[in-house]
């Protein structure tokens, strides 16, 4: 085993920080419909159209984004920034792609405090609606995806059970370790084939670095947190940014626990957001960016935004750079798959138990909003339409219900 990942080719032709900036901004500026969408459009770019790397180092690096917690989309875009242009070329590939989303879900941050009036009203009511919509069909996919057998379905149940009785963040991190656990006993994992060579520059001194800093960060913010609101904020996005696993709109009721439970941001606040957060291309992680210009107690606005960014998608970067140099080795252990397939599964049940509350609670008056709820799901789930063109019916849809 050398210092450096290796996947499936010889590592590809040197690029530019530029060239990655310029590829990873068109793909933040077009890439519309959450994280698995993203990897369609990414591979269309960068191994059908400019060949930096073959199907199957693409197949191998989006595996390992998958199973490590984190936004997957953005996590696959920094290493393959990184494996074209080393570290400058991973920073380029993470700014590009997040920069236009989380510009946008700033200015709708700024505004929306000062939209008033039926029409106003109404829209905002369609986007906390079309949220009911989106995470219903996050969680219907999902469950086929991850809880295909009896026994993972009943993991996913207990998640729900856990979160009734022990809401909040606690309950979550009990809900995945006890996933993770049930997930070992049954020993449903198979060892992956290892095979080829893609090396990306990361070393195991790095790695250890990593893994040292995600840890100690962990540990160390909820001791610090009380000393400053923007030491909170800072807490409070890192710890929902490292237990993000199965997908992006898992980190909806993680941050809703973080956010609105200790009142920084009103329930209305909240899904209004995560529903222009659909309207967007780009990572769904740049909800953050929304929540931390609206916090109530400062910081807030710009600053706000810039540090929640940053504290949601470092965790996941983290974890990334101290996994690289390791991942040939690690999936080849059957244990090592059977103990995510349990925490997957628990994820499930988290966002189910979301998709209750606060999302269908705070969203859902009579059974108007109801069937406005139900065109959306089946716009998204049978019709296939983009998630951008259901969040335009919703707001219309609010708007003809007030």
């Amino acid at each position: 085993m050398t210092d450096h990942m290796r996947m499936t080719e010889a590592r590809p032709r040197q690029g530019t920080p530029g060239e990655v900036f310029s590829t990873f901004l068109k793909l933040g500026l077009t890439s519309f419909g959450g994280p698995i969408a993203h990897l369609g459009y990414f591979r269309d770019e960068v191994v059908t159209r400019r060949k930096w790397l073959s199907d199957a180092a693409y197949a191998d690096l989006v595996a390992l984004c998958q199973f490590l917690p984190g936004p997957t989309s953005s996590q696959t875009g920094f290493a393959i920034g990184m494996m074209r242009a080393g570290w400058l070329g991973a920073l380029a590939a993470f700014t590009a792609f997040t920069l236009p989303s989380a510009l946008v879900l700033l200015v709708f941050a700024m505004t929306a405090t000062g939209i008033s009036g039926q029409v106003g009203n109404g829209a905002l009511h369609g986007l906390k609606i079309v949220a009911v919509a989106i995470v219903a069909q996050a969680v219907w996919g999902m469950a086929k995806s991850l809880c295909p057998d009896r026994e993972r379905a009943a993991i996913a149940a207990s998640a729900v059970v856990m979160l009734a009785f022990l809401p909040g963040a606690f309950g979550m991190i009990g809900a995945i370790a006890l996933g993770a656990v049930l997930g070992l006993a049954l020993g449903r994992g198979t060892a992956a084939p290892v095979s080829g060579h893609v090396t990306i520059p990361v070393s195991r001194r790095a790695a250890l670095g990593a893994i040292v800093a995600f840890l100690g960060l962990l540990a160390i913010l909820p001791l610090v947190a009380g000393q400053s609101q923007a030491l909170a904020v800072i807490d409070s996005f890192y710890r929902a940014g490292s237990l993000v696993f199965g997908g992006g709109h898992v980190v909806l009721p993680l941050l809703q626990a973080e956010t609105v439970a200790p009142g920084w941001v009103t329930p209305d606040e909240f899904l209004a957001g995560y529903g222009a957060a659909q309207a967007v291309p780009g990572p769904l992680f740049t909800f953050a960016a929304y929540l931390g210009a609206v916090l109530g107690p400062e910081p807030n606005g710009l600053i706000g935004a810039v540090l929640a960014l940053f504290a949601i998608f470092l965790p996941g970067f983290l974890i990334l750079i101290a996994a690289l140099p390791f991942w040939d080795r690690f999936r080849s252990v059957a244990t090592a798959q059977s103990l995510m397939q349990g925490a997957n599964a628990a994820v499930v049940g988290i966002l189910a138990a979301a998709l209750y509350s606060p999302v269908f609670t705070s969203a859902i008056g009579d059974l108007r909003d109801f069937a406005l709820a139900v065109i959306c799901f089946v716009l998204l789930a049978a019709w296939k339409a983009p998630p951008w063109m259901v969040v335009i019916v919703a707001a219309a849809g609010g708007v003809a219900l007030r």
